[in-house]
């Protein structure tokens, strides 16, 4: 029995049927990671415990015996605190914060690659001040055989390597910001 407050009339927990919709929430979002490949289950915040568990119910094909298992990972998915629970919400969800964040820093790459195509000197020389701690033997000479690619119409190597060599950049000078934030946000 739930039980309400005396003295502000409110309930102490929540209702039967705010906890079955919170227990088909989670079973679900369990049956979600169960769809999802090795590769993508990696990029999820998991914790390690619910891994055999996802696997498992990946690996069943029975009807009824995978609905078993997909029950039990809901379980243990439960016992998570709601904040892991929601991290990985947040992950899966196309439309979430940490796919938004990805999308933009994969935005700024191909910027930076059609610039530094474009313009060439002037744009690395601008890239390089708001980076000084990038390879600049490595980018110049990525932009310069990426530039040959495109006039003689070869395959895009380089064009690739350019930009996977931008993406890292950029995302390794935006992970210390963030950690800035975090410790800044500490008392």
């Amino acid at each position: 029995m739930r039980g309400i407050d005396e003295d502000t009339g409110e309930y102490f927990s929540p209702s039967r049927s705010e906890q079955r919709r919170g227990a088909l929430e989670t079973l679900a979002l369990g049956e979600k990671l169960a769809r999802l490949s090795d590769a993508q289950l990696e990029k999820l915040p998991l914790p390690e415990a619910l891994l055999p568990h996802i696997k498992e119910a990946r690996r069943i094909t029975s009807h009824i015996a995978r609905k078993r298992q997909l029950a039990y990972l809901a379980k243990q998915m439960r016992r998570e605190d709601d904040a892991t629970l929601e991290a990985i919400r947040d992950a899966l969800d196309a439309g979430g914060e940490a796919a938004r964040q990805e999308t933009a820093l994969l935005h700024r790459a191909e910027t930076w690659r059609e610039r530094l195509l474009d313009e060439g000197d002037p744009a690395l020389g601008e890239l390089l001040a708001a980076h000084p701690d990038a390879d600049r033997q490595h980018l110049r000479q990525l932009v310069r055989n990426a530039m040959q690619e495109r006039a003689k119409n070869k395959p895009p190597h380089a064009y690739r390597e350019l930009f996977r060599a931008l993406r890292d950049l950029l995302q390794a000078q935006a992970s210390p910001h963030e950690d800035e934030d975090a410790d800044a946000g500490d008392p």
